[in-house]
């Protein structure tokens, strides 16, 4: 009996001590989560994800969209120094104020500022340094040279704030080197004028991408310049307070204070229009001297882009990828007016942005594809900025923009892809009304201009190869283009132009091959072109694709896969090279193979845009599954922490994008539909914030990084079939909710009509 009394009181001990036991796991588990979700989006994002590799991204300091971009350049030439830094080095030459994000081509980099001790005639051709000195977060940059001087970088929308901290016995000094240029670009004329001796202003004027590039600057100093030495080309001009040149140099000496330990702090405002637009840019934007209340408010404002999308994936190193993601995706377009909305035109006359704010470099080849599919679900505002400012392009240029720079067209790249990203916002009713049928004489400008190969396209239904180069490419992304405006001539009930360019996006037929299943290029006569190797590139323009080959250009019918299944003459025999294109060997032919090619997984290429639907393609033949198996192994495999985290350039966001869609579960085949073909989620649960208080939650059940398949799905409680959603079921808010298995659900959306929509029916 007492035994028994004794095993009855220690059960009940142990039962209490369970209780209060898991009570307290449950408490600890509860307050982790509670920190998970507290915790700032900000403290997720690494600015360094992607500075090394072939990523091309910058790690300095900007705001969302911002015009400055205050980064460190290390001083040398060649394509992983395009956005002026890479991760690979250990010098820095200075910090200019304006950089490229994730682009194949250097450019920027105005106003190159650099702090260094010794007098005001000390030359230097870098300092050395130490990524365990550099610290980098949205909105903020610092680095610890190993001479001890700690440089300290935040921005405002137009403006750059400095922080230099020196030793208080030293010389303190700073050069500002208006003649450093990167890879293409050349300055033409440069000024510096001291003012008075807390003011310096000037100008830089270059060639290069961008052919007619103008850079005002004006620098306020928080102490007076002591001493002064102004350089142009070769020509020392003393204490002169004024300097015109090709390359004008500027070296600033600054009293120390008598050992005072108080930083040097300098706010740099630029404008493409005039010294006195930096001046009010910097009167309205950084009118204190508090460097930390900037850095605060940076903070801020990237703590409330981010917040957009509230997000959990499957791994916490998962939440780094996709937080530095949405930061990549908020660096570019860039804003181009000053605050009182002037701004220098395609036409080089000065314009002024009366009811919006004017943008620019559109990356338009890569990012109509995701980028600006994204900003139409979380950048609203922006997203109706960045088509007033493709119009006012089209106002100062007679055409919609190709690859938009620092109020330039650089033509850079195939296809008129701001018709997509306009087409977009039309169907989802983003428009006003009133504004449509200029947007459709815009396009009609570039379908009917007489330069990149369109003449030819109109003339013989495609692009000849002994025409023209790129022409497989070409006329594959021109029939899109096509596609894109029969839908708004459908929408103005124009029928007669509705049927012209819902014909020529038939075109991407007649350079389909049924004996070898590729898209190859044709002469003038109609002969395929000889010999034909799929594997060949050539990164030049005789080449017949761009920065590609036939196994991953093929691919590109956004807008009409089913009708390129038919030409297959099966679902089967299209996911029989679907398959071969993930299974074949990785390497390439050619003497000249391009560089962009890379994240290789078979012939598909990751690292390039041509490549980021084709994973998705399954989905219009019945196998969804293996788009869940394909975008998984992408997601998990060539995106990573760290500086060589991206397998390719960013190319202004849109490697970054493809990873936020694809993450949250689905993925904008073509860009201009309204459609979102699911893939494999890799979060477990997220919240898309939209406009008017509206959410629309993902939910995926048992996710894991074993768990890739798709049992069920579900849409607002109901089970979903189809395997696709819709731009306008997003916006309404609800719930998607994905069942997960680690086993394929091969009779999920498998039949026809759950396919995706195409144009063929």
């Amino acid at each position: 009996m007492v035994k028994f009394i004794n095993r009855a009181l220690s059960g009940v001990l142990y039962i209490i001590f369970l209780v209060v036991f898991l009570g307290r796991c449950t408490h600890v588990t509860q307050d982790t989560e509670k920190e998970k979700n507290t915790q700032k989006t900000t403290s997720l994002v690494d600015p360094f994800l992607g500075t090394g590799g072939h990523g091309h991204t910058f790690p300095g300091a900007t705001r969302p969209f911002g015009m400055v971009q205050l980064s460190p350049d290390n001083g040398r030439e060649g394509w992983d120094w395009s956005s002026g830094y890479h991760y690979s080095d250990s010098l820095i030459t200075g910090f200019s104020h304006t950089h490229l994000s994730g682009t194949g081509i250097g450019d920027y980099c105005d106003i190159s500022v650099m702090p260094f001790y010794g007098d005001k005639n000390t030359t230097h051709t870098g300092q050395e340094f130490s990524h365990s000195e550099e610290d980098a977060r949205p909105g903020y940059y610092s680095v610890s040279f190993k001479n001890r001087l700690k440089v300290e970088l935040t921005a405002t929308d137009r403006v750059g704030i400095h922080r230099y901290t020196f030793h208080p016995d030293s010389l303190q000094n700073i050069s500002i080197d208006l003649g450093f240029a990167i890879n293409w670009d050349t300055p033409v004329e440069t000024e510096i004028e001291i003012k008075n001796d807390t003011l310096l202003t000037g100008y830089r004027k270059s060639t290069g991408w961008a052919k007619q590039q103008w850079v005002y600057f004006a620098a306020v100093f928080n102490r007076p310049i002591k001493e002064h030495h102004l350089q142009h080309d070769t020509i020392d001009q003393h204490s002169k307070n004024v300097a015109i040149g090709k390359r004008v140099i500027g070296r600033f000496s600054f009293d120390n204070f008598d050992n005072n330990e108080a930083p040097l702090l300098i706010k740099v405002g630029i404008s493409s229009v005039s010294v006195e637009g930096a001046l009010n840019n910097i009167a309205i934007e950084a009118s204190g001297w508090d460097f930390d209340k900037q850095v605060q408010e940076a903070d801020n404002v990237w703590e409330s882009a981010l917040s957009k999308i509230s997000a959990n994936l499957i791994e916490p190193s998962m939440d780094t990828i996709f937080y530095s993601a949405l930061y990549h995706t908020q660096i570019a377009p860039n804003l181009f007016s000053d605050q009182n909305g002037m701004y220098k035109g395609v036409d080089s006359i000065i314009h002024k942005a009366e009811t919006y704010e004017r943008y620019t470099v559109f990356s338009l080849w890569d990012t109509f594809r995701a980028a600006h599919p994204l900003f139409s679900i979380l950048q609203p505002e922006k997203n109706t900025d960045f088509l007033k400012s493709f119009m006012a392009f089209y106002a100062e240029s007679g055409l919609l923009p190709v690859w938009a720079l620092s109020g330039n067209e650089t033509n850079t790249m195939t296809g008129y892809h701001a018709i997509p990203v306009l087409t977009d916002a039309i169907l989802k009713g983003t428009v006003e009304e009133e504004a449509i049928e200029a947007i459709y004489n815009a396009m009609l400008a570039s379908a009917d201009q007489d330069i990149r190969g369109t003449n030819y396209y109109r003339d013989y239904g495609y692009i000849p190869t002994d025409k023209d180069g790129w022409s497989v490419t070409k006329t594959l992304e021109y029939a899109y283009d096509d596609w894109c405006i029969a839908q708004v001539a459908k929408k103005l009930n124009k029928q007669t132009d509705y049927e012209k360019f819902i014909k020529r996006a038939y075109n991407y037929k007649a350079l389909f091959d049924t004996n070898t299943l590729f898209m190859r290029g044709k002469d003038s006569k109609g002969n395929w072109a000889e010999p034909f190797d799929p594997y060949y590139s050539e990164h030049g323009f005789e080449g017949m694709y761009i920065e590609g080959t036939a196994w991953q250009h093929s691919w590109f019918v956004p807008h009409d896969v089913k009708g390129l299944i038919q030409l297959f003459g099966s679902d089967s025999a299209f996911v029989r090279h679907l398959d071969s294109t993930f299974a074949v060997t990785s390497k390439m032919t050619g003497e000249n193979v391009s560089a962009d090619i890379s994240g290789l997984i078979g012939q598909y290429a990751h690292g390039n845009e041509p490549s980021h639907h084709i994973a998705y393609l399954y989905n219009y033949a019945g196998k969804p599954w293996k788009t869940q198996e394909k975008v998984r192994k992408i997601m998990t495999e060539l995106y990573t922490t760290g500086a060589d985290g991206l397998a390719g350039n960013d190319d202004c966001g849109q490697m970054s994008a493809w990873y936020i869609f694809s993450a949250l579960g689905f993925y904008p085949v073509n860009p201009a539909d309204g459609n979102y073909v699911i893939g494999s989620p890799l979060v477990k649960q997220a919240i898309i914030n939209l406009q008017d208080g509206k959410k629309f939650k993902i939910i995926a059940e048992n996710n894991s990084k074993e768990k890739i398949y798709v049992d069920k799905l579900f849409l607002n409680g109901k089970p979903l079939e189809r395997s696709y959603i819709t731009h306008k079921e997003i916006m309404t808010g609800g719930e998607l909710r994905f069942i997960m298995s680690n086993m394929p659900n091969k009779a999920w959306a498998s039949k026809s009509n759950a396919y995706p929509p195409s144009m063929s029916k």
